[in-house]
């Protein structure tokens, strides 16, 4: 997959710039845009040719990706490379990627949370406010993830309806909008 349409190098600069937004690496995001839309396992000759990157950086940028869980290795017979494959069910994908994001940026938020309402029962220093304000984000932060835990387990089909549902949802609680 040497050369790339207009539309293809539209989308892979496009999602290397979200990615930067994300806090992923420019190179990564690429480099998963590149095997997103790829009909078949690449190698990372023929990634590192595509994006016109070095070679270092495709290995480090695989691992990563493969870190995340949305890039896997795998097999082609009759050549003895590894090559990679992205996650193709975007549902799936995007899951994932929230899992992964939970687990890196979210889990560490409440525990620190968790413990600094604590501390700051205990502590005298601490104001009423700045304590009840913790708490609250302590609650908001159990309460979302608790409702993430639960869709997460839910079929792509059952969450894509739901997600679609949305205004009709809101008119059933009885939201103006």
């Amino acid at each position: 997959m040497a050369k790339l349409s207009s539309v293809q190098q539209k989308f892979i600069l496009h999602w290397g710039e979200m990615g930067t937004r994300w806090g992923i690496n420019r190179t990564v995001a690429q480099m998963h845009a590149l095997i997103f839309i790829s009909p078949k396992p690449l190698n990372a000759e023929e990634i590192a040719d595509t994006l016109v990157v070095a070679r270092s950086n495709v290995s480090n940028s695989l691992k990563e990706l493969q870190g995340w869980g949305i890039v896997k290795r795998v097999h082609v017979l009759g050549d003895s490379r590894d090559h990679f494959e992205s996650m193709k069910d975007v549902w799936e994908m995007f899951r994932v990627v929230l899992d992964e994001r939970k687990k890196r940026e979210i889990d560490p938020t409440v525990a620190l949370l968790r413990d600094c309402v604590a501390e700051a029962h205990k502590d005298k220093e601490t104001d009423e406010y700045t304590e009840q304000k913790l708490k609250e984000l302590a609650d908001f932060f159990d309460v979302t993830t608790a409702w993430y835990g639960q869709i997460r387990q839910w079929p792509t089909g059952a969450l894509t309806k739901f997600v679609k549902a949305g205004d009709k949802i809101r008119k059933l609680l009885g939201i103006g909008g």
